[in-house]
């Protein structure tokens, strides 16, 4: 229930001890820049005093420290973190992330409606604000097999819910060049409301035509040339630093005072290990201004400007009638919160304990068919052979080209050149497609590594020197309702399970880090030289990047939107 307006309004005036008060800290002000000694007074969930003097029928001392707004996560799919949101939250609010807009068309890919209604319902029960935007592409487009396909009357009903936040990234820009009928029927169904995109490399009047059709915000920029045209063109940046894409160094030039109102940040994909390892928004808050970008451009995107961005005209600062989300801080550069707040609860264990949980879905989702080593043939008579190339920090993959001459009817791996095989195999029961190809960049001389995470149709996909091994990895999946597989000489070295969509793990955050860790290790054992092989693995099969992918339908060749015969 909201709090009395006659309590908001004599508790800001300090004629009544405020609920909460924060005592002794400096509020970052991210209206002049300035820090300010103050305290704060907070009456339940919303921020009534600043710049003042206040009693509390509680006091918290944060004397030493600096208070800035909860950050705000603008894009990310909380499936890719591996773990379930109550989990995520548990990971990434007590770093000052007290707001999360996120997708979950990974879940709805698997199982449609259920995994919209499964996020909406954690959103209603966990401590920090999580916005759920309503999944556009489910599939992401006609050349991959999905477990479910959502169309705009599956979204309708959902509009206008409490903890939604308009339509997701809508990632099949040639649909919406082309006015493909059912890309159009979402926009519409959406017109005038919030819409998200996802236009990597599109420039010029195509993005004049893409942005026309209503969509504000965009993620994809990968060049301070490209964040600037659309920025230019009336979008709103969201400047991304996942596990695999990594923007933030060629995007910091444009974190300036000038450009920072229309500047947020966002995370897209990122596990609870590089979480550990590195951080969340905080650090990339840190890291941008390591790069020189100035203090206030950067907790201004990671804030203000995002709330202001996605209409959330309720938070983004620490001032009176805006919701008491604050991270307390050791300094500005540092951004290591020692304590949070969301909603005007502190985040601690005992919080976090205090949540009622929701029942996964989408348990035994895995319905793959079994194979077998010949699966991973690949025949052909020609022996020009397109090849995936993989950019580390990167989700383009170059479409290359090299000569790979047929032994005996098939095209086999050629470690000397690290051209590896890629297969992809349907998984949701529907056909039984298989697709097989080669990429070069894992650095891999033995084994396979394979995967349910496999963007966006999770189906499996598998990487590998050693048939028998890919078939083993593959079938092991099965058994394991989904997750991660590294296996050599017939042996499973590490594995990952994640029964929840073959998705997320039901385990604590701290368990799926450390198997995590355990993965990579087995990973490198391979002598696989990319630091994050398994989400860099699901990209491989993601079809609305450029330029070129592999699904179960075959390779795709984005750049001509088709699978190549």
């Amino acid at each position: 229930m909201p709090q009395p307006l006659a309590d908001l309004i004599d508790q800001g005036r300090g004629i009544v001890p405020a609920d909460l008060v924060l005592k002794g800290g400096r509020v970052f002000d991210l209206i002049t820049g300035d820090l300010v000694e103050t305290d704060v007074a907070i009456c339940g969930d919303t921020i009534v005093g600043v710049f003042g003097r206040y009693s509390g029928r509680q006091e918290v001392d944060v004397s030493g420290r600096i208070l800035v707004p909860g950050f705000i996560d603008t894009h990310l799919h909380i499936e890719s973190s591996l773990v379930t949101p109550f989990e995520f939250e548990r990971c990434v609010a007590p770093r000052g992330v007290t707001t999360a807009i996120c997708d979950p068309h990974e879940i709805a890919n698997v199982c449609g409606v259920t995994g919209l209604q499964y996020f909406f319902d954690c959103a209603e029960r966990v401590l920090m604000d999580i916005r759920v935007q309503l999944s556009s592409c489910v599939p992401s487009t006609h050349m991959e097999t999905a477990g479910a396909q959502l169309d705009a009357a599956d979204l309708v009903p959902f509009i206008g819910h409490p903890h939604g936040i308009g339509l997701a990234e809508f990632m099949n820009f040639p649909g919406v060049l082309m006015k493909d009928l059912g890309c159009l029927e979402k926009l519409e169904a959406f017109r005038g409301r919030h819409i998200d995109g996802h236009a990597p490399l599109l420039r010029g009047n195509d993005l004049n035509g893409y942005i026309s059709a209503g969509i504000r915000t965009e993620h994809e920029a990968t060049t301070a040339e490209e964040g600037l045209e659309k920025l230019r063109k009336g979008m709103r940046v969201l400047i991304r630093e996942g596990s695999v894409s990594k923007d933030l160094h060629a995007l910091a030039p444009l974190l300036t005072e000038r450009h920072a109102p229309y500047l947020s940040l966002c995370t897209d994909d990122r596990n609870p290990l590089d979480i550990a390892e590195h951080g969340h928004l905080d650090y990339m808050i840190r890291t941008a201004i390591a790069l020189g970008a100035p203090p206030l451009a950067v907790y201004r995107a990671a804030s203000l400007s995002a709330a202001e961005a996605f209409g959330l005209k309720d938070r983004g600062l620490i001032a009176p009638g805006k919701r008491a989300d604050i991270a307390v801080i050791d300094s500005l550069e540092g951004c290591h919160a020692t304590r949070v707040f969301a909603a005007g609860v502190e985040l601690t264990d005992e919080a976090f304990a205090a949540r009622q949980e929701v029942a996964p879905v989408a348990r035994n989702s895995v319905k793959a068919p079994k194979v077998t080593a010949t699966d991973f043939r690949t025949p052909g008579n020609r022996t020009e052979t397109p090849v995936i190339g993989i950019l580390p920090g990167k989700i383009i993959t170059p479409h290359l080209t090299f000569d790979i001459p047929p032994v005996d009817g098939d095209k086999r791996p050629d470690l000397a050149r690290d051209l590896v095989k890629i297969a992809v195999i349907e998984r949701h029961g529907k056909n039984g497609n298989r697709a097989t190809g080669f990429v070069q960049g894992f650095g891999l001389k033995r084994g396979a590594i394979a995967s349910t995470v496999c963007h966006d149709h999770h189906n499996i996909a598998v990487v590998g020197a050693d048939y028998d091994d890919m078939a083993l990895a593959a079938n092991r999946l099965s058994e394991i309702e989904g997750g991660f597989v590294v296996v050599e000489g017939g042996r499973v070295l590490a594995e990952l399970p994640l029964p929840v969509a073959g998705l997320m793990s039901l385990n604590p955050f701290e368990q799926v880090r450390d198997d995590l860790t355990a993965l990579r290790a087995a990973a490198r054992s391979l002598e696989v030289t990319l630091e994050e092989p398994f989400l860099q693995l699901a990209f491989l099969a993601l079809p609305v990047i450029p330029h070129l992918k592999i699904t179960d339908h075959g390779l795709v060749d984005v750049d001509r939107f088709e699978v190549i015969p």
